[in-house]
């Protein structure tokens, strides 16, 4: 019988961070008969195709790669007054170049956003439905689980308190099609944890969640470590995990990256950290250079062994 021996690499140590570990299988002359599979990261960071100057661009992803990035953020287009995203993924062949391009870079797309909603009026816009349908659809051709569904300036239910209804009504139909689709719509909205919490059981889906904004509570002057720990880990779907322009994460002062990663361990959540802005504002057009910068600092921290 052939005897085979466990080379296991580090694997307790890395297990407990939350790292992939990696472990073969060996016959007796040393000869790898069996690769078993990595386990995925506990935390994993993405950045915004179109914060790095790349909306729904094939480059996004190499760019990504350059910059250090575990996966991508894809966004649906832009939107402005027309009936629909303008979004090359609703063609097959596109859609296949970026899934290939992934593959080929090991790269994941993290989430698929509708990030035109920031301008327009989730809550008042008549065809919502149908756009996020276009969006679950995407996500559906593409295998990716989470959207982003920024609340954005003019569905602010810290403004416009009076739009609530229009904003829970449309969250139910959404969540009924997200949940009909098996995936999950990340709602990212300017209220504090309390009201999150609020929105969340009067939409009463369990395919709409909290696309939990760092920035937003910071600006706010809310303690989002507190914030964290009251959401809980099955309210949160995703993080962007950026602040306002002016400082790198490493030297914000407002930002407490190793203290973020304590609540997200305590409260068991994993998932993926989005880096939106949180560019030096001394040399805010340096795509790679701050987004790099950004990267490197959220993985020494959550990626650490």
């Amino acid at each position: 019988m052939m005897r085979l021996k466990l080379n296991l690499i580090g694997a307790s140590a890395l297990l407990l961070a939350g790292i992939l570990f990696v472990y073969e299988v060996h016959a007796a002359d040393g000869t790898n008969i069996v690769q078993i599979p990595t386990v995925s990261p506990r935390y994993k960071i993405a950045v915004c195709d179109w914060m790095i100057l790349k909306r729904q661009k094939l480059g996004a992803f190499q760019l990504a790669k350059d910059i250090g990035a575990d996966g991508v953020e894809v966004d649906m287009g832009s939107l402005g007054e027309h009936e629909a995203f303008a979004s090359s993924l609703t063609n097959a062949a596109n859609r296949q170049q970026f899934l290939d391009k992934a593959h080929e870079l090991n790269l994941e797309i993290s989430s698929i956003a509708m990030s035109g909603f920031y301008a327009q009026s989730f809550a008042e816009r008549t065809n919502v439905l149908r756009l996020v349908q276009d969006c679950i659809d995407t996500m559906r051709a593409m295998d990716v689980k989470i959207a982003f569904l920024p609340l954005g300036v003019n569905s602010d239910l810290l403004k416009h308190p009076e739009l609530r209804p229009q904003v829970v009504e449309r969250l139910k139909f959404a969540g009924a099609l997200a949940e009909k689709a098996g995936v999950v719509i990340g709602v990212e909205t300017e209220l504090d944890a309390s009201e999150q919490i609020k929105l969340l059981d009067e939409v009463n889906s369990p395919a709409i969640k909290i696309y939990y904004n760092l920035a937003s509570a910071i600006q706010h002057q809310r303690d989002y470590v507190k914030e964290l720990r009251q959401l809980g880990k099955d309210r949160v779907c995703q993080i962007h995990c950026s602040n306002k322009d002016g400082f790198w994460l490493r030297n914000d002062p407002q930002v407490n990256a190793p203290s973020l990663k304590a609540v997200l361990d305590e409260i068991n959540w994993r998932g993926w950290l989005v880096i939106e802005r949180s560019r030096d504002t001394n040399d805010v057009h340096n795509v790679k250079k701050n987004y790099g910068a950004n990267a490197a600092y959220l993985k020494s921290v959550f990626q650490k062994p």
